[in-house]
């Protein structure tokens, strides 16, 4: 079993200052649907059926109603609970951090709106690294989407998540690869001329290269078991699934030492696929 028992000293932090200061400025905006995150909103389609149908063909017992029922999920970089409420209806225990407090005071209060979601979801403003030593082989699952291309550490923030995550555990990751396209098409035309985010969200110079990922991952005790292009379309505002990672990506890496998450099994069939999505409620 490949496990880190030392744990990393809270004096570091994989938390970017500058990244903060850009956020802060935009905590009212997580629950507008046509506002900054519209994108983030629109990504729940494709983001959350592909954690739910991973976690289930990895070995978990299906409920109906409740398909990840028993699961705990740990939610960086969680915002205003975009994907932390989907995957709660989803009868998930999640912890959503956020060492923004503005961003865990808005995802706090509209959780509160469903008394269910209130039961399932607790948020808490912190960074990955403060939560390691409480924490430590905790978590079932931990997502990190939209995140990685804003740490200031990406080794350390890797080495945090395996100190959480159980063995055989699960990681999904989304982001952005480091190409000419992506600088082309999520700097230049979604934050200087389209407008889908706000401008000065990105750093091309943090964004991350599949294979390099995938190096880290597979030096700090993971096993990467999928990696999947994904492409925005502004004209219909949603995201589909493509073989390029040219530029955002998918990535899902198990963590050595379990049996639970190790072989495949088949999809779920198009039947509890359907119930499963209409128990999640992605649209916001």
């Amino acid at each position: 079993m490949v496990t880190t028992r030392r744990l990393l000293s809270t004096s570091q932090s994989s938390v970017d200052p500058k990244e903060l200061r850009k956020f802060q400025l935009l905590a009212h905006s997580w629950w507008d649907e046509q506002g900054e995150y519209s994108a983030l909103h629109s990504m729940n389609d494709i983001r959350v059926p592909f954690i739910r149908d991973t976690v289930l063909n990895m070995g978990s017992t299906y409920q109906r109603g409740s398909p990840l029922s028993g699961i705990k999920i740990l939610d960086v970089g969680c915002g205003g609970g975009l994907l932390s409420e989907p995957l709660g209806r989803l009868g998930a225990s999640v912890t959503g951090i956020d060492p923004l407090e503005e961003n865990i005071r808005v995802a706090d209060q509209h959780k509160s709106f469903d008394p269910v979601l209130a039961k399932r979801i607790q948020y808490k403003s912190s960074s990955l690294e403060e939560i390691v030593e409480e924490s430590v082989e905790m978590f079932d699952v931990i997502v990190a989407s939209e995140v990685v291309e804003h740490v200031a550490d990406l080794e350390m923030f890797i080495k945090c998540c395996c100190q959480v995550l159980k063995p055989g555990g699960s990681l999904f990751v989304t982001t952005i690869n480091k190409t000419q396209l992506s600088y082309i098409l999520g700097i230049v035309v979604a934050e200087k001329i389209a407008g889908i985010v706000p401008e000065g969200a990105h750093d091309w110079e943090k964004f991350v290269p599949p294979e390099e990922l995938e190096h880290l991952l597979e030096a700090n005790g993971f096993s990467v078991k999928t990696v999947n292009g994904m492409l925005y379309n502004p004209l219909t505002e949603s995201w589909s699934w493509i073989e390029s990672t040219s530029i955002n990506y998918a990535l899902h890496a198990v963590k050595s030492g379990g049996q639970a998450q190790t072989s495949q099994t088949e999809p779920l069939s198009e039947m509890e696929s359907e119930q499963c999505s209409a128990t999640a409620g992605t649209s916001v």
